[in-house]
């Protein structure tokens, strides 16, 4: 019998779609509740961290099987400029809210900071 453990910040159910681009900060903390992490990278944003593990037996050490991290993106105004769903993807950081690959940067740098990834 496997057991699933959920670590961190769970994403409600259809939350990102209350939370239109414009929105004001103090809206998505209203959905999304209180970041796990905030940065300035490029302009300020909201890191909701999360992830999954599952172990096959109660004896057995748990593995991670999805680790997350939902981004929400501010302008110079404090408004939602845009959001993201970043999940490793064949290894690499992907978005999976528009289905890219996360390209280099300080921003790339920092999200697999969060991630964990040993690229």
């Amino acid at each position: 019998m496997s057991e699933t453990l959920q670590r961190g910040y769970v994403l409600p159910e259809g939350a990102l779609e209350q939370i239109p681009v414009g929105s004001s900060q103090e809206q998505v903390l209203i959905v999304l509740g209180t970041p796990s992490t905030v940065a300035t990278v490029n302009g300020e944003a909201f890191y909701y961290i999360s992830q999954k593990a599952e172990r096959a037996a109660a004896f057995m050490p748990h593995q991670v099987v999805d680790q997350r991290v939902v981004a929400v993106y501010f302008d110079k105004d404090r408004r939602v400029e845009r959001m993201a769903n970043y999940g490793v993807k064949d290894g690499k950081v992907f978005d999976f809210l528009t289905q890219t690959t996360a390209t280099g940067g300080q921003e790339l740098s920092y999200l697999r900071k969060l991630l964990a990834l040993k690229l």
